[in-house]
């Protein structure tokens, strides 16, 4: 599997996502912002977390206008798989990717310590974890509360399209598990078609023993599984 990390002004976690590549043996190439398009050969892009531009104007806003933004937009829209970490989640939702919009935090304050993850397994970039595991990942945000409008909230939840939600160590959906106020406790959600997904925790974080959990690593080794399995049918087929 061939993968892009994008790399905006502001971004502090495309090593992160580069290391944890790495550790899977994954091809990576590092893309800076006003490059016009992807390498052909490209399966996966990570849009990393950080403060894209320095957060201006909005979280995300002025990242959706780069030149590299164009060509993933498309390759998205051709089925390609993207991944959107915290930063990366709030540049898809401005970049219509992935409907809703990541609002300030309830208390308005940073949030950056560990969270308890309920995972939704039946998606590309989860098949690897068991039904509703629950795993550890860190939070670092200030904008993650997911908000939508009510349909699209609907939408969400009756297409299984949430991947991700905040839950206490023991799986529960508790508001007091909730660290930023998102609607329904959603931590991560797929698109329609289900390549593109978006989640505030930061995976990467959490790839390797030796950071001290590896909670996070079974995200990037189901897409890398997921594609080289369909890679392999198609290569027979041909």
């Amino acid at each position: 599997m061939k993968s892009c990390v994008i790399t905006f002004p502001g971004s502090n976690c495309d090593h992160d996502a580069i290391f944890a590549l790495n550790l899977l043996g994954v091809k990576v190439e590092n893309i800076w912002h006003q490059e016009t398009s992807l390498p052909k050969d490209t399966d996966l892009v990570i849009i990393p977390g950080g403060f894209s531009y320095g957060d201006y104007l909005r979280c995300g806003a002025i990242a959706g206008f780069a030149p590299i933004m164009r060509d993933v937009i498309r390759f998205a829209k051709s089925g390609g798989y993207v991944i959107g970490i915290c930063n990366g989640f709030q540049i898809l939702t401005e970049t219509e990717l992935l409907p809703g919009a990541l609002l300030r935090n309830t208390g308005l304050t940073f949030k950056c310590f560990d969270t308890f993850l309920s995972v939704n397994n039946r998606t590309p970039f989860t098949n690897k974890y068991a039904p509703k595991q629950v795993i550890r990942i860190p939070i670092a945000h200030n904008e993650g509360n997911y908000f939508a409008p009510p349909d699209i909230i609907k939408k969400l939840e009756d297409n299984d399209r949430v991947v991700f939600r905040y839950c206490n160590k023991n799986g529960k959906i508790t508001e007091d598990a909730n660290p930023n106020g998102s609607i329904n406790n959603i931590a991560g959600i797929i698109n329609d078609t289900g390549n593109v997904l978006g989640m505030m925790p930061h995976p990467e974080r959490y790839s390797d023993k030796i950071l001290g959990c590896d909670d996070g690593k079974k995200v990037f080794e189901s897409l890398m599984e997921y594609v080289d399995y369909y890679i392999q049918v198609y290569t027979k087929s041909l």
